[in-house]
């Protein structure tokens, strides 16, 4: 079988990362198009010797690229096309079809209950993503919470399959002369209380609400992997706070291992540094960073995560789930910095979101996909279970 991958950009981001990893353990050749931005997840994809070819869309409206795009489709010869990302989803199923492709698939990576990829979810919004789905032959969400976030929309439920996002968990095995490098390379003192935060600087992430917690807390330090519009405004929130010297924005990190210079911390080095691992949004549509903190054994603190709320208690131990208003995450955080650092156990749902399980889900909705008629929609590769989770294990 041979595969097209579609995807709106390659910057660093979870849909990106989780495409590169789901492609070292997916059979077969693939082919990745990304309509804009082939950032640095595109020179890692070209480093494990995928093709990547950047289509030079112009913007939301640039109709072109819809025949660009079948015209791509037709003359690689593709069995199967894959989307990600909305714009990808919008303009790659429609072109699919176009260039007679026999199956079609559709990852829902970021679908929140306000917003879409940080689109508000608007009736235009809406009615363009059903009825590009209407065209593909299944639709894969990346939690139960997503799935059931689709059925509400009207998705029939039998063409909604549940595949988890996932880790190479090796990646993150918490390792303590790891720890005392990445401090040392990043400026922090070695038996400082650490606060860690990874993820886009923007609003709905509420990464201004960690910063005036760690800020309220004299002695702690805060740690932020990632980049965003919102980076200038929290290093002011910073500095008017007084605790500039505290708070380190780092920009963004390779999730996968420390930079090409071998002296940047990547985000498993930067998670061997922290103490307690915070994840302030409102909303989320799975929460890749808590599970690769868990990974790393750390005590983590949610607002929501359903890679973790989906699940029994004790599949995630180490998480808590705490309100989204600022006074209990600062009495959380107190409570770890007097009880001091400690690491735990990885705990069972690391096992769970293992990527190569995830590829092998996977797998099964290609085979479901590339076995209905075509034009038909592709059955449920999996029947929901009670209570349902990742997979949705018959």
């Amino acid at each position: 079988m041979k595969a097209l991958h579609i995807i709106t950009g390659l910057g660093i981001g979870g849909a990106e990362q989780q495409l590169r990893l789901l492609l070292r353990h997916l059979p077969g050749p693939c082919d990745v198009l990304t309509l804009t931005n082939p950032g640095p997840v595109a020179e890692g994809l070209r480093a494990d010797g995928v093709r990547v070819v950047h289509l030079g869309m112009r913007g939301n409206r640039d109709l072109g690229a819809l025949p660009r795009m079948a015209r791509f489709i037709r003359a690689g010869r593709y069995d199967l096309v894959h989307t990600h990302l909305y714009r990808a989803c919008v303009y790659g199923r429609p072109a699919a079809r176009l260039a007679g492709v026999r199956a079609v698939v559709a990852t829902e990576h970021s679908l929140g209950g306000a917003e879409i990829e940080g689109r508000p979810l608007s009736a235009g919004v809406r009615a363009l993503y059903l009825a590009g789905e209407r065209l593909g032959a299944a639709t894969v969400a990346v939690s139960e919470t997503v799935a059931a976030r689709l059925e509400g929309w009207g998705v029939p439920a039998a063409r909604v399959h549940v595949v988890p996002n996932g880790i190479e968990a090796a990646r993150f095995r918490f390792v303590p002369e790891v720890r005392r490098a990445a401090r040392a390379r990043t400026g922090l003192p070695e038996h400082a209380f650490v606060v860690g935060g990874v993820g886009r600087l923007v609003p709905g992430k509420r990464f201004d609400v960690l910063v005036r917690a760690v800020a309220g807390l004299p002695g702690a330090h805060l740690v932020l992997a990632g980049d965003g519009p919102q980076r200038a405004a929290l290093r002011a929130l910073a500095a008017g706070l007084g605790a500039q010297d505290r708070i380190h924005l780092l920009g963004e990190r390779d999730p996968l291992g420390d930079g090409p210079d071998g002296r940047t911390p990547g985000v498993p080095a930067l998670l061997a540094a922290m103490d307690v691992f915070v994840s302030p949004s409102r909303e989320e549509a799975f929460g890749l960073a808590v599970v690769e903190a868990l990974a790393a054994g750390l005590p983590v603190l949610h607002v929501t995560c359903p890679a973790v709320d989906d699940l029994p208690a004790a599949e995630a131990p180490g998480a808590r789930r705490i309100a989204a208003g600022p006074g209990e995450l600062v009495a959380a955080l107190r409570g770890h910095m007097v009880a001091g650092a400690r690491r735990l156990p990885p705990p069972p749902v690391v096992r769970r979101y293992d990527i190569a399980r995830s590829a092998a889900l996977l797998q099964d909705v290609y085979a479901l996909a590339l076995a209905a008629p075509r034009g038909a929609r592709a059955p449920s590769a999996h029947a929901p279970a009670a209570p349902r989770g990742p997979g949705r294990p018959g």
